[in-house]
């Protein structure tokens, strides 16, 4: 089994056989290959190392490579036990020492451009507000958002896949947006006295009485708007560059990403997905070869909305002026809108190749909460 001038580079690189009449074993899986021919026999078992499906799989070559240098896969029919390594000494090729090489460093860069406008009334007949829009690009190598959290396949403070820097001989490889990048953002704040009660425009004759009960109502709210947020497809579990770091998956098409109510035919699961086919989708990304850090932040998922509010009113005590009340009536999500996150982690994690294919990309976290709603009572003095 001769794959041009390859086969070479295994002869060259792994120590011949140290017996006789054996041949080559994955010790892992205990494959011995149906070639006496040495050559061979060899390619064979080591192309089971890499390619055997308990093992690893197709384009993540660095697990083979350490199931050779460094956990001993490589052996012979002798029964021996002894492995076979790089050069003939355990982690010659992919030194122990080097496997992560996780540290922080000041070769991050990055770039932010925006335009931004805004609209302020101030306070006049009882009414103000800030209205705020940003058209905007972040562009960076490296970066996470405050939405995602720092756990990853338990490990905490890491970020999300596609966080770090997979090919720190490259890093520019990397460069996309930011993971909190937003093209479009809309913020609206403001503050209105109800037009009720005396003086005002309905009832501006009211009595006591009546005022106390119907004036001095001021309403008051937060009003947030954006576009999508980027996201990555995890490549789940595989080390196609780096040993330590699990990679982004490689897009070989481009796909439409939207908010799709969708059902499995064949359980009745009903969920929602960015994806109108998940299948198809899934079937557009690959994991990267050795040396390359996938198609990172090229998917935009669900954008965030809210809108919170609050209605109150102050009474002033009688029997002493700085004695009040204050009643606040507060709501949160008014709406009770629904916005999905494409990057929950957790169980969940995010979109990955490891996920059923009918089932990839499926939201299982959100960026909003239910409508949350409370009441206070306050007496000050």
């Amino acid at each position: 089994m001769r794959i041009g001038p390859t086969y070479k580079y295994w002869v060259d690189m792994l120590p011949p056989l140290r017996c006789t009449n054996c041949q080559y074993e994955d010790l892992f899986t205990g494959f011995i290959p149906s070639t006496t021919n040495t050559t061979d026999a060899l390619l064979q078992t080591v192309f089971d190392l890499y390619y055997n499906p308990a093992l690893s799989v197709v384009g993540d070559e660095i697990v083979g490579l350490a199931d050779i240098d460094s956990y001993g896969g490589l052996g012979d029919t002798s029964g021996s036990g002894i492995p076979y390594y790089f050069n003939g000494a355990l982690g010659q090729y992919l030194n122990n020492q080097a496997f992560s090489m996780y540290a922080w460093s000041s070769i991050g860069s990055s770039a932010y451009h925006a335009l931004q406008a805004s609209l302020r009334k101030q306070v006049s007949h009882g009414v103000q507000f800030d209205l705020n829009y940003t058209f905007s690009k972040s562009t960076d190598i490296t970066s996470t958002a405050s939405r995602v959290g720092f756990a990853v396949y338990g490990y905490t403070n890491i970020g999300l896949v596609g966080s770090r820097l997979a090919n720190a001989f490259s890093p520019k490889l990397a460069r996309a947006v930011s993971d909190y990048d937003l093209t479009h953002q809309l913020n609206l704040n403001w503050i209105a006295d109800l037009p009720f009660g005396k003086g005002q425009a309905v009832a501006r004759n009211a009595g006591g009485a009546l005022d106390a009960f119907i004036g001095g109502w001021q309403l008051s709210g937060l009003a947030r708007w954006t576009s999508g947020f980027p996201f990555s497809v995890d490549g789940g579990q595989r080390w196609p560059t780096d040993w330590f770091l699990t990679a982004i998956a490689q897009e070989t098409s481009k796909q439409k990403t939207g908010i799709y109510h969708l059902m499995d035919p064949s359980t009745g699961f009903a969920f929602v997905s960015p994806f109108l086919d998940p299948s198809a989708a899934q079937a557009a990304f690959t994991l990267p070869l050795p040396g390359q850090v996938g198609s990172r932040n090229i998917l935009r998922g669900d954008g965030y909305a809210g809108l919170d509010m609050s209605l109150g009113k102050r009474w002033k005590m009688p029997y002493r002026e700085t004695h009040s009340v204050q009643f606040l009536w507060q709501v949160f999500n008014v709406p009770n809108l629904t916005r999905f996150n494409a990057e929950g982690v957790g169980s969940s994690l995010l979109t990955s190749l490891t996920q059923a294919p009918t089932h990839f990309g499926a939201y299982t976290s959100l960026l909003t909460q239910p409508r949350v709603m409370q009441f206070s009572l306050r007496y000050e003095f």
